[in-house]
């Protein structure tokens, strides 16, 4: 693939263009409508941090994918994984046979888990598969039914990571009776707690003690709390230390598995591997997925060697642990140990800074929070009363796009930032560069 050029144009008033107009026209008819797209974003290459569209217009990228492609569009070392080990075999079913690249991504798994070994890994193909494997796991190990979860989170869209969910009501709409035995408590967000950070972090837990446990179902009934360390769709809300530090208490005190649901906030993009190391919490069970294998569809739920106990025939998945999609693991492991994890700190705290600057500049920006490449900026009509702008957001989401800026929402009024982790800081001050125009474009 030749270089695709770093330069963004600033603005694009034909979006979206001819060849991408008639493929979004092809897709109308034949794909299902239940996909959410943004904007009108036809991809035809990408390298890096930057991706061309069918009509050759250039864009930096800052949502990876939905925070996928880690090492950043087609890395030349991930390529090459994925074609080395294709000229081997494509499929062998991990399932029912052997092959070396899924016990090697195992052991690189336990190496880097976020808590202690030994450790055994179940492997699908999605997040929402790894959500679904944990809570299974969790019940099974248990002996128990039921499930804590946080208002705002997002675990995945089958029927048990749905019944977990609790980002969107159009997620779950139309899709009842879901798993029964689920509940979920409130998620604490900082910005819009009229207190300090620790005491936002005792209401929530405050919440399962003394609501859930006194009056909807007895702890020593509870399988699992599943819980993002940053909460991802949710708004990228980053919850005080004391919060997932408090949670690994309650579950101790009454034998409950803490699932920490990495799939959108691991593998390096906080600036450590894990999202919950900031915190110095270990859980019992961490799904992955996303990033792993930059994208390949690979999910994982990795847990300690005694919790994964489960027999032959309890679980399993035809495709999981694809060996391709396990070479192209192996190989985005090896580079976020070497360079990208530390970058996506370094440069994550660059375009932090730079994105605050924003609030001085624009009242509509509420809040610029994160950790590493995993930032949200919320937006709000009144900064004293907080008043959510979602119409707002939306508009800039669509300004962006038009300025050659890829961002998504988060939450109701949030933007998020999740770049590939190989973003440069001249990248990240163009983003913001972008962001400051776009503001001022929508009069905000």
């Amino acid at each position: 693939m030749s270089t695709i050029a770093t330069t963004v144009p600033q603005i694009r008033t034909n979006l979206p263009g001819p060849k991408a107009k008639a493929i979004i026209e092809r897709d109308g008819k034949v794909v299902s409508p239940s996909y959410t797209r943004d904007y009108p974003l036809v991809i035809a290459r990408g390298e890096g941090a930057i991706v061309e569209d069918v009509d050759g217009n250039v864009f930096l990228d800052c949502t990876a994918g939905i925070a996928v492609t880690s090492t950043g569009h087609s890395h030349p070392e991930v390529v090459q994984a994925i074609t080395d080990q294709a000229r081997k075999f494509l499929h062998m079913s991990g399932t029912d046979f052997y092959y070396e690249p899924q016990v090697r991504l195992g052991e690189e798994l336990s190496a880097i888990a976020p808590m202690k070994g030994p450790h055994r890994s179940f492997f699908g193909n999605s997040g929402t598969e790894a959500v679904e494997a944990a809570l299974k796991l969790a019940k099974y190990y248990t002996k128990r039914h039921n499930v804590i979860a946080f208002l705002g989170a997002f675990h995945g869209r089958s029927m048990g990571s749905l019944s977990a969910t609790a980002s969107k009501v159009a997620q779950r709409k139309g899709f009842s009776p879901l798993v029964p035995g689920t509940y979920h408590a409130p998620y604490p967000d900082t910005y819009r707690f009229a207190g300090s950070a620790d005491a936002c972090a005792a209401e929530s837990l405050s919440f399962i003690e003394n609501q859930l446990f006194v009056h909807l179902v007895s702890p020593d009934e509870v399988a699992a709390v599943i819980v993002e360390p940053i909460q991802g769709e949710g708004g990228y809300i980053v919850p005080p230390d004391t919060f997932i530090q408090g949670l690994r208490d309650l579950t101790s005190r009454h034998g409950i598995m803490l699932i920490a649901d990495e799939v959108q906030s691991g593998m390096g993009r906080t600036g450590k591997m894990f999202a919950i190391q900031h915190t110095g919490v270990e859980p019992d069970i961490v799904t992955i997925a996303k990033g792993i294998a930059s994208g390949l569809p690979l999910g994982v739920a990795t847990a300690r060697s005694d919790v994964m106990s489960w027999p032959p025939g309890s679980h399993a998945s035809t495709f999981g642990g694809n060996p391709v999609a396990c070479a192209a693991a192996l190989a985005t492991i090896r580079l976020l140990r070497d360079t990208l994890m530390k970058n996506a700190g370094t440069v994550g705290a660059h375009l932090m800074a730079a994105a605050k600057v924003l609030m001085e500049k624009h009242p509509i920006v509420g809040d610029v929070r994160g950790r590493g490449l995993m930032i949200g900026i919320e937006l709000v009509r009144d900064r004293q009363t907080k008043e959510r702008a979602a119409t707002e957001r939306n508009a800039l989401v669509q300004e962006c796009f038009r300025r050659g800026l890829l961002v998504l929402g988060a939450g109701r009024n949030a933007v998020r930032l999740s770049p590939p982790l190989v973003l440069t800081t001249e990248q990240a001050d163009t983003a913001v560069g972008i962001l400051d125009q776009a503001l001022t474009a929508i009069g905000k």
